[in-house]
């Protein structure tokens, strides 16, 4: 074991993060099971490697029970012979049989080269799942790679390197190209033998929140508060926003001028379209906003979560929406139970 050893765990401490103490240990593990090999020691017998980043030395003993009648040499040494090396050895102890080191140079060496590529691949994977897991229910900027024509499925690569969008999590209508710039939700990280499995999501309700965390500075600040997200991804979506400043607008700090910003949002998510409406405590109030564009003539609360709504018979089908999308929405935003009449 040379400087340029211990000099290589200095580097790799310092580059990639991984600590010195962590490599020598995972070296040290290696080099017994090499060393037992090397020796052709059975189950039985034992062996203790010692790396000093001190004195950039390698120390390699063969351990033995000490006993008074010897059965079996590759793990026992006589108290006679353990007391030659050490006069304080007692029968039942351990006996440490130092070894030279230079007739297994050439296999430390090979050994620690592998532990070290090993040691280095398990840290880098361990880097990009904490990276990732630091990223989830949070936006991420990628690049189309590839388009499985089978499946539909987008090999995307991001700043962490490449992972996949499934068909499934792909916006319904959206057509993905290579080179295409878009941006992904992380919903779950998963720590594997390989590196991390790692789901992204262009249709979960969170990547709506997010996106206008991204584009709207109220919202950044914390004047303006999204409090519910319901979406139906490539159709529609309702955001539920509040203020906590009576002279800041929710709804149009969302908008932003002349629609630019939930512009962007909606060329993002291909032209979805996205309904804005102004979160109430009341939630005869909250309900009859969550409906819009339809307009509602009264709301009568049946229990907690339970209401009926009341409109004219030219707002019904508005209300209620195509194959009962605005209503099913509306419920959802709220988490009120919404039956919609024209007569109560």
């Amino acid at each position: 074991m040379n400087t340029e050893f211990f000099n290589a765990l200095d580097l790799l401490e310092k580059e990639k993060g991984i600590p010195k103490e962590y490599m020598i240990e995972k070296v040290e593990a290696a080099l017994v099971s090499a060393v037992k090999k090397e020796l052709n020691l059975n189950n039985n017998g034992n062996v203790k490697v010692v790396l000093d980043p001190e004195k950039k030395d390698m120390k390699v003993f063969a351990l033995k029970d000490i006993v008074e009648n010897v059965e079996d040499e590759s793990s026992q040494i006589s108290l006679e012979n353990a007391k030659k090396i050490n006069k304080r050895y007692v029968v039942g102890g351990v006996a440490e049989i130092k070894l030279d080191p230079k007739n297994f140079r050439r296999l430390s060496a090979t050994t620690a080269k592998q532990v070290i590529i090993q040691g280095i691949r398990e840290a880098e994977r361990d880097i990009r799942t904490r990276e990732y897991e630091n990223r989830r229910d949070e936006i991420v900027s990628a690049t189309v790679v590839r388009i499985d024509p089978q499946t539909g499925d987008a090999v995307i690569e991001t700043e962490n390197g490449k992972a996949v969008l499934s068909k499934n999590e792909q916006i319904p209508g959206e057509i993905l190209r290579e080179n295409q710039r878009i941006k992904v939700y992380l919903i779950e990280v998963k720590r594997e033998m390989f590196g991390p499995s790692v789901t992204f999501s262009r249709t979960h309700a969170g990547m709506i929140k997010r996106l206008f965390e991204l584009e709207v500075p109220e919202i950044q600040d914390g004047t303006v508060v999204i409090m519910n997200v319901s979406r139906e991804a490539g159709s529609r979506s309702k955001l539920a926003v509040m203020s906590r400043d009576e002279n800041v607008d929710p709804i149009g700090a969302c908008i932003g001028n002349r629609g630019m910003r939930i512009a962007n949002i909606v060329d993002e998510l291909c032209g979805e379209k996205i309904d804005i409406v102004k979160y109430s405590e009341k939630p005869e109030e909250y309900v009859k906003a969550a409906l819009s564009p339809a307009e509602v003539r009264q709301v009568v609360m049946t229990d907690e979560r339970s209401c009926r709504v009341l409109v004219d018979n030219d707002q019904l089908s508005l209300a209620i929406g195509k194959e009962g999308q605005n209503a099913r929405l509306a419920a959802r935003l709220t988490g009120i139970k919404i039956d919609i009449k024209t007569e109560l």
